[in-house]
Parts: C-alpha cells; sequence; structure tokens
C-alpha cells in the first residue's frame, strides 16, 4: 500500500497492514499521529546498530502499553516495517 501525505510518499509494508487491521478507530488514530511525528521528524526513532542499521524504531504509548513502530526514511519517503505492541507482536 502506498499513500501520499504532505508530499512524502509512504509505503506500508504488508506486515504493518495485517498488524494495523487489529487495532481499534481510537488505537488507528494514535499510529496514525505517531506517523505524522515521523513525518515531521524523521529522525525521532533511534537508530538500530548492526544487521538492522537501516531501521529506526520510533517508541510511543498505546493503550498504557509500549508500542515500536520500525521504519526506513528516505528523502521524500517513508516505509513503515512493523508496529509491536508491549509483548505482543502485531507482526
Amino acid at each position: 500500500m502506498s499513500e501520499e501525505q504532505n508530499g512524502i510518499d509512504i509505503y506500508e509494508s504488508r506486515r504493518f497492514e495485517k498488524a494495523i487491521k487489529k487495532l481499534t478507530e481510537s488505537q488507528l488514530k494514535v499510529v496514525e499521529d505517531e506517523i505524522e511525528k515521523i513525518i515531521e521528524n524523521p529522525e525521532i526513532g533511534e537508530q538500530k546498530k548492526g544487521v538492522l542499521a537501516f531501521l529506526r524504531v520510533h517508541k510511543f504509548q498505546l493503550d498504557k502499553q509500549q508500542a515500536l513502530l520500525g521504519y526506513l526514511w528516505f528523502k521524500d519517503r517513508l516505509e513503515i516495517y512493523l508496529l509491536q505492541l508491549g509483548s505482543r507482536k502485531l507482526l
């Protein structure tokens, strides 16, 4: 799936698409707000190390649990790879 927002192309991996289908409307709104934060400041997430050095992970709260949003940022392109909520993986 590809979307365009504020001149930025947003690509969602199949894994991410499956994960967001499991969310409620209110949870989905929070995730969308966090994606907006990433678009405004692409370096908000922590850069991974080693073989995952291409990936950044943004941590945020979703229903009183820590959620992780894994993404890759190119010049005008955001690729979202994964969403994990607490110990429950939403991959």
